[in-house]
């Protein structure tokens, strides 16, 4: 399997060091993504940035790439493949500083939100912690093949978010809680951006799990 991420990790790793699995939205790069989540959570915990698998350039006349993680066509192998690369990526980081199932984190923005959702149901026992922000539910979550979530659910939507809107995202938490026993919800001002003005919301709930 062709799996690319970046790792940053502190000087020493301690009880209360996380792992961190990042997922950047579509047409976005692990260096964007690990940059923001590193300004959210701090520089205290091992964070792996993935970079998704397909790769496009970002305009006709342009040298800019960007990556995205699935398309409506093969979705069903896009999504084996994102939890196939998960799967590794806990695997290999793990062996290196020996961090537990129970101290795992799993953030997506916008596109990999729904799949990460689906990698929790899926794995129960893999991660801790997921944190969603301006992305979605899976839209088979009641009826799907999926198992009761044990991780704690952190979702963040926005109030101007144009993909997705109030309308549908004030929907989450109810349909979350179909699967998930521990799940919080937040609509923070601002449009399809990632959240970067979150940190007191992350900070409360990160205390509370990993108490």
């Amino acid at each position: 399997m062709d799996c690319h991420y970046l790792v940053q990790a502190p000087r020493e790793i301690t009880g209360s060091t996380l792992l961190v699995a990042t997922l950047h939205g579509f047409g976005q790069n692990p260096e964007t993504m690990l940059r923001l989540t590193a300004s959210l959570l701090g520089t205290n915990h091992v964070m792996a940035s993935l970079q998704a698998p397909s790769q496009f350039y970002l305009a006709q006349h342009s040298n800019e790439v960007g990556y995205c993680w699935a398309t409506h066509k093969h979705s069903e192998s896009s999504v084996r493949m994102h939890h196939e690369m998960l799967l590794h990526v806990f695997e290999d980081v793990e062996r290196q500083w020996s961090i537990p199932a129970g101290r795992r984190l799993l953030i997506g923005f916008s596109q990999p939100v729904g799949m990460n959702y689906r990698f929790a149901a899926t794995y129960p026992e893999t991660v801790r912690g997921v944190m969603g922000l301006c992305g979605g539910v899976p839209k088979n979550w009641e009826e799907g093949p999926y198992q009761r979530v044990s991780a704690a659910l952190l979702h963040i939507a926005r109030t101007e978010d144009e993909f997705y809107p109030p309308s549908a995202t004030e929907q989450y938490a109810p349909r979350l809680r179909v699967r998930a026993g521990d799940v919080e919800f937040h609509m923070l001002e601002g449009g399809h951006r990632f959240p970067s003005q979150a940190g007191p919301v992350v900070g409360k709930w990160m205390q509370r799990v990993w108490a």
